[in-house]
């Protein structure tokens, strides 16, 4: 019985990757809101709401270009580069919390990677139309691949597609990374927070960013475990 027959359809030990991703990606989901809830009950002694301290922060930084607005959702907030819009959550717009500050101040972060030309952050945003193809059509393709008589010029293209999209996850991590180091600076420079409310903001930013690496990680276990799978293997016979 060929390999891919073995793994198909009758048992794929691959599949402990798969789990292994999931586990990391829900512990680290509910780390970040444990955590972010924790820090949105203590009010920052500036007495400025999320808003409030992005706009600030920009406006120090010399960024003037960049717009504030309100989004739904709970921890929805992100900075669309190509846009140049700063969008906060309803838990971060107007909340005057350590937590909702830390991640205003994260995304002004990324504001001014985008000001100051950080090379990751313009690598990423390049990559995500081919990020989306991947997250998209990868195992599809993959799928067809494996309809059509296990077609390994198929199979091989899906892989690489769907690589697409990992790489876009590796290459996130830097920047996020960078913007919570850039949020912190900013606000203990720029004196918004006093050193034991920075301390609360780092901790709601490095809950936040095991959310990317448990992301990253469960990208990476999927490749590897479609290489393992697919990988330079033709169909046996």
């Amino acid at each position: 019985m060929g390999r891919y027959g073995y793994y198909g359809y009758y048992f794929d030990p691959t599949y402990i990757l798969v789990l292994v991703g999931a586990v990391l990606c829900i512990w680290a989901q509910m780390r970040v809101q444990s955590t972010y809830r924790k820090y949105s009950r203590i009010r920052s002694r500036s007495g400025m709401t999320g808003a409030q301290a992005a706009q600030r922060i920009l406006q120090m930084s010399g960024i003037y270009d960049v717009r504030i607005e309100h989004v739904r959702g709970e921890l929805t907030d992100h900075y669309d580069p190509s846009s140049k819009v700063l969008r906060l959550s309803d838990s971060v717009y107007g909340s005057d919390s350590i937590a909702a500050i830390g991640v205003a101040a994260h995304e002004c972060g990324h504001a001014v990677q985008h000001d100051k030309g950080y090379a990751p952050l313009t690598f990423r945003t390049a990559l995500v139309p081919a990020a989306n193809i991947g997250s998209r059509l990868g195992i599809p393709i993959i799928l067809l691949g494996v309809i059509f008589s296990m077609n390994h010029m198929l199979i091989q293209i899906g892989i690489w597609v769907f690589a697409l999209a990992v790489l876009f996850q590796v290459v996130t991590l830097p920047v996020e990374f960078n913007a919570s180091g850039r949020a912190l600076a900013m606000l203990g420079n720029y004196g918004m927070m006093e050193q034991d409310e920075t301390r609360g903001c780092r901790k709601v930013l490095s809950a936040a960013a095991l959310t990317y690496v448990a992301a990253a990680a469960s990208a990476i276990l999927q490749l590897l475990r479609l290489v393992l799978l697919f990988g330079g293997n033709r169909r046996e016979d």
